[in-house]
């Protein structure tokens, strides 16, 4: 009994003298380890992964519409630092103005008028000053332009633009980000309009059509959009009330017409069979006697 006891634990003995057997050990342990700790992080990553799944389908789309909504949020403000030192040297022509202040927001160039489809902002001193970005948006323009002296298209949500026209010194380039506020260019010169001096001509257009930015100074954003899905219904009702009256017009001219067609031709069909019924009756009579006189001779 005792023979077989010893036997194992002198194996065992044997085997840890040799040179190799510590270090076998260590690797094996380390491989242990390594194996329990690569699971373990695996785990956890998985985890991980699947608490950043919920978390994105949750908060889906909070990035960028956040930033849309802030800058949707904004309210207007004139390209400047300090409006209060600034003159409007011309106004927006308004098709709804008096004659008066039409004729007043034409700008003259090249022996035309021209409407103009901005303000054109000047500071009163007739200095120079930084035009500056009446919202936030994005850089989709900068031109070098004699004519226009220049200009600078910013984009904003829902198709809204403002274009800074009459600048120098740009300080933006097509693709940049610009908060309200930042200066964007230097107010400058414009061959078409000269006599404006020193100054920036500002424009907020909606989906390319020109608005009158002093209507929406100092109002938010959305109330551009506001503004003209108000408009675009009013024309849709003047237009239904214009074309009511066309159809049963047309309508009405459509039951008479026939009537007055079918009655003169009528009139013309039983004129025409008159006639035409009293010629082929002469006719008859005038070849039955002419074939009674040939019989009457060949008799």
């Amino acid at each position: 009994m005792r023979e077989e006891e010893k036997k194992p634990t002198s194996t065992i003995r044997r085997i840890l003298k040799q040179r190799w057997a510590l270090s076998a050990i260590y690797i094996a342990s380390a491989a242990i380890i390594l194996a329990a700790a690569f699971l373990l992080q695996n785990s956890f990553n998985d985890s991980a992964k699947d608490g950043k799944e919920e978390s994105a389908e949750t908060g889906k789309n909070y990035g960028q519409p956040s930033v849309e909504v802030n800058s949707n949020l904004e309210k207007i403000k004139m390209p400047v630092a300090d409006a209060d030192k600034t003159v409007i040297k011309k106004q927006f022509y308004d098709v709804n103005a008096d004659e008066k202040a039409q004729e007043e927001a034409l700008v003259f160039y090249n022996n035309r008028y021209e409407q103009n489809k901005g303000i054109d902002i000047a500071m009163k001193d007739g200095n120079s000053f930084d035009v500056k970005a009446s919202l936030s948006g994005n850089v989709t323009k900068v031109q070098d332009d004699a004519l226009l002296g220049n200009l600078v298209e910013v984009q904003h949500e829902d198709g809204v633009v403002t274009r800074y026209q009459s600048v120098k010194d740009i300080k933006v380039a097509v693709g940049d980000k610009v908060k309200q506020g930042q200066a964007i260019a230097t107010a400058g010169k414009s061959q078409i309009n000269e006599e404006a001096g020193v100054h920036v001509h500002f424009e907020i257009r909606k989906d390319n059509i020109a608005l009158n930015p002093t209507d929406f100074i100092d109002k938010q954003a959305s109330a551009i959009q506001s503004a003209t899905e108000a408009e675009g219904s009013e024309l849709d009702d003047s237009a239904k009330k214009e074309e009511t009256p066309a159809i049963e017009e047309s309508e009405t001219g459509k039951d008479k017409a026939p009537a007055a067609d079918e009655t003169d031709e009528s009139t013309d069909l039983e004129n025409g069979m008159d006639e035409e019924g009293s010629v082929p009756g002469e006719g008859t009579t005038e070849e039955s006697d002419s074939l009674k006189d040939s019989l009457k001779q060949s008799n």
